[in-house]
């Protein structure tokens, strides 16, 4: 059994709930530097083992691993401290924000043998496990292209403060989960070309950077992917289109998966059409108000850290491939700023990875 603590309490909440309700999961400790949000929590999950001093994780030597869910400019540091005090690492997506942090953790893990695994969590929801199986089953034949889109009215995100900061990207904060789905089955991507804009409701709410983007990725085999996001506006009916979706096109069949609205649909190589819905499983997925909180598939991916931890396998998203996709985002955001193509190569380099 792993035993887990969990830094940040705010997107925390939903490792709390996949730990608290996993047979593979033993929660030993919570941390969060608001005293008031730990008592939050406590009182929610009736779990009480709280501490507000990341350095209390560090030095418990009960923990196995740790679970980092703190603003993406931490996570560099906190995986770090983590690696020198011996646990392994659940992080949670985008893995790092400055790539000249990179390599001294890559040389961290493989010198601590310690596994540090990147919470891509849309890839542990049902549709999308479907869609990999399938795939690798060869049910469509070989892989022609992907298309994938996060399109989704966040309004609700302007009434939070930190979404107003320079800082903030909807690059990084959103379309990194369909960027992981083109990097899942096309890993190598060499060169993106991307064009983004600010809408009016954005511009009117005080964004800072574009809420509506378009890229298309070309990997080093020649293979070709597309990615959009928009953010600040209405969606259609959840019947007509999901707010996050994965196209394969393959060479004897298509499928997609629907994200939140665990819906599935696949033609295969034999010509036969199906569609799949887990609607037996909406209470794993969303347990708490509304579909902010993804709990069941954290539980799924902390699951599956834990049984490859056991085996000696290695979980994936690992850290050189969290880092491959912080360096595709970033060339994202530099073909934004210039327009232009950016090879990912080339930031790579300059990072000496």
């Amino acid at each position: 059994m792993l035993k887990l603590g969990i830094l940040g309490l705010g997107e925390g909440r939903s490792t709390m709930s996949a730990a608290l309700q996993s047979t593979k999961i033993e929660l030993v400790k919570v941390c969060d530097q608001k005293l008031e949000l730990c008592l939050q929590r406590s009182k929610e999950f009736d779990f009480y083992s709280y501490t507000t001093q990341y350095q209390d994780l560090l030095d418990d030597p009960t923990i196995d691993a740790i679970a980092i869910y703190t603003p993406d400019k931490f996570h560099a540091e906190h995986t770090k401290q983590a690696l020198l005090h011996g646990k392994h690492v659940v992080c949670t997506k985008p893995f790092i924000d400055d790539l000249s942090k990179a390599k001294e953790l890559i040389e961290l893990s493989d010198q601590t043998g310690k596994n540090v695994f990147v919470g891509q969590s849309s890839r542990f929801f049902e549709p999308m496990k479907k869609q990999r199986a399938d795939y690798e089953a060869g049910l469509i034949g070989e892989l022609i292209t992907i298309e994938s889109y996060y399109h989704a009215d966040h309004r609700w995100f302007l009434d939070k403060g930190w979404s107003l900061e320079n800082a903030f990207k909807w690059l990084y904060g959103g379309l990194s989960h369909p960027v992981d789905f083109i990097r899942w089955y096309l890993p190598n991507i060499e060169e993106v070309m991307g064009y983004g804009m600010l809408s009016s409701n954005g511009k009117n709410g005080g964004l800072k950077n574009a809420d509506t983007m378009h890229f298309i990725f070309r990997a080093t085999d020649g293979r070709i992917a597309r990615v959009s996001g928009a953010y600040t506006g209405p969606v259609q009916p959840v019947t007509r289109d999901s707010e996050m979706s994965c196209i394969l096109r393959g060479t004897e069949g298509c499928s997609q998966g629907d994200y939140m609205d665990l819906r599935y649909a696949i033609t295969d190589k034999t010509g036969e059409e199906r569609i799949l819905t887990w609607e037996h499983k909406l209470k794993h997925y969303f347990r708490f108000e509304g579909k902010s909180h993804h709990a069941g598939e954290y539980q799924n991916y902390l699951e599956y850290f834990a049984d490859c931890l056991e085996s000696g396998q290695t979980a994936y998203p690992d850290v050189k491939e969290g880092i491959g996709t912080v360096a595709l985002l970033q060339a994202m955001d530099q073909s934004l700023q210039t327009g232009k193509p950016v090879k990912v190569a080339d930031l790579l380099r300059e990072h000496g990875l």
